[in-house]
Parts: structure tokens; sequence; C-alpha cells
């Protein structure tokens, strides 16, 4: 029994594709074995060893890599979309690599430029003109109150009907420490309130007048040289800590932790002062009251700049013309009873 034998051919080396096959897709000692048909061949036919021997340079249209060439090592092939034997031509980064050496980012030409970089992007608290405007807000509703304050101080001062009363009544005056402890509380602990217009302004006014009718009170009990002095040299002290925390590149809210500690400190110095009635442990206590305030001023009127390590959001008006008022008022109150002291 004779087997037939396939025909194979070895691939021809240089050739852009394999050969054409001549023989049929099945050949015949693969097909079905038919009842009363030839009797089964073989064993079945293999390739030459030549078949598997590694296609030859230039086989299946695969450009070869000459020996020696870009990446080392003869033997393989290059892309032939890269002629030549150069490396591939460099390509930038994907937007957003960073330089594991310098840290910089790489940015695509056709995206746009980060944020930091781009000055045309400036809005919120960078942006001059509402920094400006809300300055300027702030300073108009600190004039509006200093205005009140110090009208009420002059009633007081000047009409003697008015200290006559305040002398005999001074349930009023402690009905009036009440409305400002619950007002400025409302407007410091809930931020609704003192953002949303126009009960923010209705909720300052409120603390306003309370805070007016105490000081008021309280400079009926000098004399009107005192108070006179007193007004002097605090609108000389607040516009010279306002001018300098203006123009000054030092950065006092970086203090504002130190300031706050001091504030403790000084509560109970004063507790010290109501028991042991001194007349000097009082004036060295309104000096550092007067000296502390000054220091909160100077934090507060650079808080509204926007340029230092804290600032203010410019929907914080209210809050910002409150804290500029408590400090003028304190260090009015300080220098009163160190000028009030000091002439007996």
């Amino acid at each position: 029994m004779s087997a037939e034998k396939a025909d194979c051919s070895p691939l021809e080396v240089g050739a852009s594709r394999p050969p054409a096959f001549d023989h049929p897709a099945f050949p015949v000692t693969f097909g079905p074995q038919v009842p009363g048909g030839p009797a089964a061949p073989g064993p079945l036919p293999f390739p030459p060893p030549a078949a598997f021997d590694p296609a030859g340079p230039g086989a299946y249209g695969v450009a070869p890599k000459p020996p020696g060439g870009a990446g080392g090592g003869g033997g393989g092939y290059v892309n032939p979309n890269y002629p030549g034997n150069s490396a591939p031509p460099y390509s930038p980064p994907a937007p957003g690599f960073v330089d594991s050496y310098s840290g910089d980012v790489f940015h695509s030409e056709e995206a746009p430029p980060p944020f930091h970089d781009n000055e045309d992007f400036d809005f919120g608290l960078d942006n001059k003109s509402i920094r400006r405007a809300f300055i300027r807000k702030v300073y108009l509703v600190l004039t509006a109150q200093l205005l009140v304050t110090f009208g009420f101080v002059a009633i007081f001062t000047f009409v003697d009907e008015v200290k006559v009363y305040v002398s005999r009544n001074l349930w009023t005056y402690l009905l009036s420490y009440g409305v400002f402890l619950v007002s400025i509380c409302v407007i410091s602990c809930c931020g609704n309130v003192r953002r949303r217009h126009p009960w923010n302004l209705v909720a300052l006014s409120i603390l306003t007048l309370s805070m007016s009718y105490m000081v008021g009170v309280i400079a009926s009990f000098h004399d009107t040289e005192s108070v006179i002095m007193a007004v002097g040299i605090t609108a000389v002290v607040c516009f010279t800590v306002v001018v300098f925390s203006m123009q000054t590149k030092y950065d006092f809210t970086s203090c504002y932790g130190v300031l706050f500690v001091c504030l403790i400190v000084l509560i109970v110095f004063s507790i010290l002062c109501i028991i042991f009635q001194n007349i000097v442990l009082q004036i060295v206590y309104a000096g550092l009251g007067a000296l502390l305030f000054t220091g909160f001023l100077a934090v507060d009127t650079q808080l509204l700049l926007g340029n230092k390590e804290l600032a203010l959001s410019p929907e914080e008006y209210v809050f910002a013309a409150l804290n500029l008022y408590t400090d003028i008022i304190n260090i009015f109150l300080y220098i009163l009873a160190i000028v009030g002291r000091a002439r007996g």
C-alpha cells in the first residue's frame, strides 16, 4: 500500500508574502474514509525542515534591521514608519506630566495656561476691584458707626440733663450691655445672619446703638476735657495704625493667636484690678489694654487687604466693620481711663 505524498515547497526567501498553495484545500490523505473506497493511506506527510527556519530578510514585506543598528544587537525588525537607523523622533509627554527631577508640570500647547501663570483668570479674593469695593464698603459702615457713637458721647458729655438721668438710672446701662452681648453673639456666631441683607445691617445697627449708649454713659462720668483729649488721642493712634498696617510688608495676621492669649491674660489682670483697688494698677491695666487693642486694630486692618496669610471674604463686610469698630471703641475707653485716672 502506497501513501500519497503532499506537495510542500519551502518558503522563498525575500518574497513579499508566502507562495500560493497549489494543492487542494484538504489533501486526499485527510479526506474521510468512504465505505468501499480505497484503503486508508499510510502515515501523514510532514513539511520539510526548511519550512520552520526563520524567515529570511524581507520576508512578508517587513523591512530588515541591519546588524549593529539602533537598539543594539543584530537581527529583528524595525518599524517601517521610522526609516533608517535613527531612533524615533521626540514626542512631548502628555499634559500633566510631572518631571521627577525639576518638579515642573508639562502643559500642552493647545491646553490653556495654568491658573497661577495666567493673570487673566483673576477673580474672587484676588480681584483688586472687588477687594477695593469691599474695603470702601467696610469703611463706609465703620464711619457711620463711629459718627453715631461719638454723637452719643457728645450728647452725654455736654448735656447736663442727660448726665443726671443716666446717673440715676444705671439699669439702662445694664440693659444696653445685655442687648450688646446678644447682638454681638448673633453676628459673630450666625453666618447666615451677618451675610444676609438687610438683616445683617439691622443686627449691626442694634449693636451700634447699644454700644453707643454704653460709651456715652461711661463718658458722662468723666469731665469734658478728659473726653476731648481721649477722642483726639484715639483718632491719632487709630489713623497712624491703619496707615502703617496698609503700607508695611510685615504680616500682623500671623500674630492673631498671640493676641488672643494676651487678651485672656488681660481679662485675668482685670479681675485683679477689681479685687485690689489701686490707681496705679488701674492705669497699668488701661495702658496694656490700649496697647493690646492697637495690635488687634492692625491685624483687623490687614485682614481687609487680602494679601496676607489671613484674609476676610468680601461677603464679610459686616463682620469686618464690627471688628474695626470694637477695636477703636476699646482703644478710646482705655485711653479715657488713663486720662481720667491721671487727671484725678
